[in-house]
């Protein structure tokens, strides 16, 4: 399997990237990694490490898309892009899908323009994990839409019931719309359509409050892209925040050194499920194609996890799925 790496995105190109890559060739004996990035950074991270030439190949991409460009800067503005290119050679069918922990606006862009959208979808999506009390939930939409139809709404569920029984190995995954109660009558009037849209599903819960996501009430959460991409940065900021409480409050204390470790053994591995590296990313739910996006500040770790997401995708024919699901 080929999968191509953008070797020039997020906030530790090409470091983390590369590494990340040299660790899932190392770990997944089918793999082969395209770099795509500026030639001569690649090579001369790749020239720290020893690895199997055979499997791991540069494709020159001299632009370079930031995380704080616009979504067009993929496209119109930087052509040769790593983005732009690697997305490119997805699309010629000279790798099985594409994983950046870039720009996210700029990657959907060309994912849209490049890959185009499966056919029957009307708006592809980006979903997010979250964790809970029984493992990793999904939250859709994460932030790529931040308006949503009920018709999408319906489709982004049906989306997210294929990656979560095909990938996550949730077999009867419960769909629940994110409202301000639970009763069948909350919300404003577009929640209340997409409500009544999302009852012709037989997974369908009902409306599921804020409180009820990491129980986890419901496998799938179904929310525009404002409110779940504050939701999954309020996530991402819940154990640094608790973290330092825990501290304040043990130095208050009359602990022993040896209790103080205990206990920072015992909140770590409590937060564990809190972990993105765990995650790596995930792919954008109805383009043709499998584009994977990570967080900005992904671990080479993190990176191998993305890679194996894609892999994943592949393997189980997601894309063929969702289409048939759709129809």
């Amino acid at each position: 399997m080929i999968i191509a790496v953008d070797a020039a995105g997020g906030d530790y190109y090409p470091k983390n990237p590369v590494q990340g890559a040299l660790e899932a060739v190392k770990e997944f004996s089918q793999l082969t990694v395209l770099l795509v990035g500026p030639e001569e950074l690649v090579q001369q991270e790749l020239s720290r490490h020893s690895y199997d030439s055979s499997r791991i190949q540069i494709i020159d991409s001299p632009e370079v898309v930031g995380m704080t460009d616009s979504a067009s800067a993929a496209l119109k503005q930087k052509p040769n892009s790593s983005i732009a290119k690697g997305i490119g050679l997805h699309k010629k069918g000279l790798c099985h899908g594409f994983v950046s922990a870039g720009n996210t606006g700029a990657l959907l862009a060309a994912s849209m323009f490049i890959l185009g959208k499966l056919e029957g979808i009307s708006r592809p999506t980006v979903a997010t994990y979250y964790p809970s009390l029984e493992g990793f939930r999904l939250i859709i939409d994460a932030g790529a839409n931040l308006e949503i139809k009920p018709e999408m709404a319906l489709q982004f569920a049906l989306m997210g019931q294929v990656y979560a029984k095909e990938i996550m190995g949730i077999m009867q995954p419960r769909v629940g719309l994110l409202n301000v109660g639970e009763e069948k009558g909350k919300g404003t009037e577009l929640l209340k359509e997409i409500y009544g849209v999302l009852q012709q599903m037989p997974s369908f819960i009902g409306n599921v409050e804020g409180r009820d996501i990491l129980m986890p009430k419901a496998d799938i959460y179904i929310t525009d892209g404002f409110m779940g991409n504050i939701i999954l940065k309020l996530g991402e900021s819940l154990p640094g925040i608790l973290k330092t409480l825990v501290e304040q409050r043990l130095q208050q204390s009359v602990a022993t050194p040896e209790m103080l470790h205990f206990a920072e053994q015992i909140f770590s591995k409590a937060l564990a499920p809190f972990d993105y590296e765990r995650v790596g990313g995930l792919p954008f739910l109805g383009v043709n194609g499998i584009s994977v996006v990570g967080h900005g500040g992904s671990s080479p770790t993190a990176i191998k996890n993305m890679i194996k997401v894609a892999m994943d995708c592949v393997e189980h024919s997601i894309n063929d799925k969702i289409i048939a699901s759709i129809k």
